[in-house]
């Protein structure tokens, strides 16, 4: 109760012999399965100093850094083995829509640099929640899907998450940049899927080239403003010849034009706002960037083995899913010996 307070009184250290069950631990770590899965959650929440730290706040335990990264990692690294592309969320009728987001963000490794981590994001429209037009909507619920390593891996585990959602046979609509891996892919793996090419990235084109041509700020504006509508419109065509017409020839005009025509299959935008709940942009992905990767892997002076920025990433993708059950599932089955 609030403004309660209570007395305790130290019993002093329990000694338990190394016989029973319980001083034994679990795989390898002689810690309760119940502070495991608590040091697990922290570790994959914080840099491993400040877990330790509001473990020891709250549990008046120092188990120490090094600890719940061991603990951490391992954990992490078993959930591999786990079914991480089973799904989370039921499946959507025929009446709903299910979107489909990817996109890449960069970690930093100790071995090669910057490298790529590419995400995914799978949602239904009937989880979309918009009270009006003014304020912000959310998504109730989300399926999310994280891979350091290759195009190849990753479109094969996204393509086993996306299946069993399609059963019941919704409309299944992408919506992805202009990476060229990615469009192919949609192309040779879901004849009759909607691809979308993210209606805000084709706007950085569009700023890039008014800005490399416009010396007037009020000009650009204008001129800008008239080509957007253009796109919402679908008038890509009429979009198209305006550039062409404003810059003919030029680098960044030939830059533009050729990105454009390369994804005008898939910038349909005024039949894209009819579909679902008329979502065109990328803002799903890039709201799951900054909570799976970014508020965990790219804190100041962070640099990852490759192997444990996946067994991390894997800790993430459970928790953002809902799915953390599996750790504390884990905790309570020895499925490895540390030492």
């Amino acid at each position: 109760m609030i403004g309660v307070k209570k007395n305790f009184t130290t019993l002093g250290q329990i000694e338990i012999s190394n016989e029973k069950e319980f001083a034994k631990g679990k795989n390898g770590f002689q810690i309760s399965p119940l502070l495991q899965e608590l040091m697990v959650y922290a570790g994959q929440q914080d840099c491993y100093g400040n877990s330790n730290e509001i473990l020891k706040k709250f549990l008046d335990i120092d188990l120490g850094s090094t600890q719940v990264y061991r603990l951490t990692d391992t954990y992490g690294k078993q959930l591999a083995n786990e079914g991480l592309n089973e799904r989370c969320m039921p499946i959507a009728d025929k009446n709903d829509t299910l979107y489909v987001e990817l996109d890449g963000s960069m970690v930093l490794t100790r071995e090669d640099g910057w490298k790529e981590v590419k995400l995914g994001r799978l949602f239904k429209s009937s989880d979309c929640v918009k009270k009006d037009g003014k304020t912000p909507g959310w998504i109730k619920k989300s399926q999310y899907l994280a891979y350091l390593g290759g195009c190849g891996e990753f479109t094969d585990m996204l393509y086993k998450l996306i299946t069993p959602y399609q059963k019941s046979g919704p409309r299944l609509v992408f919506l992805s940049d202009g990476a060229k891996w990615i469009k192919n892919w949609i192309e040779d793996s879901f004849d009759g899927a909607v691809s979308i090419l993210d209606y805000y990235h084709a706007l950085e084109y569009l700023h890039e080239f008014a800005k490399n041509h416009f010396k007037d700020e009020h000009a650009r504006r204008i001129w800008t403003s008239v080509q957007q509508a253009l796109l919402l419109s679908s008038q890509l065509e009429q979009a198209l010849d305006n550039i062409e017409k404003l810059a003919p020839k030029s680098e960044a005009a030939n830059k533009i034009l050729e990105y454009y025509r390369a994804n005008q299959d898939r910038m349909d935008y005024k039949s894209y706002k009819q579909m679902g709940i008329g979502i065109i942009g990328s803002g799903a992905i890039e709201s799951a960037h900054r909570t799976v990767i970014q508020k965990r892997m790219k804190l100041s002076g962070q640099r990852w083995t490759k192997q444990g920025a996946q067994h991390m990433l894997n800790l993430r993708v459970v928790h953002m899913n809902g799915q953390w059950d599996k750790v504390i599932k884990m905790v309570n089955t020895e499925f490895k010996n540390v030492a």
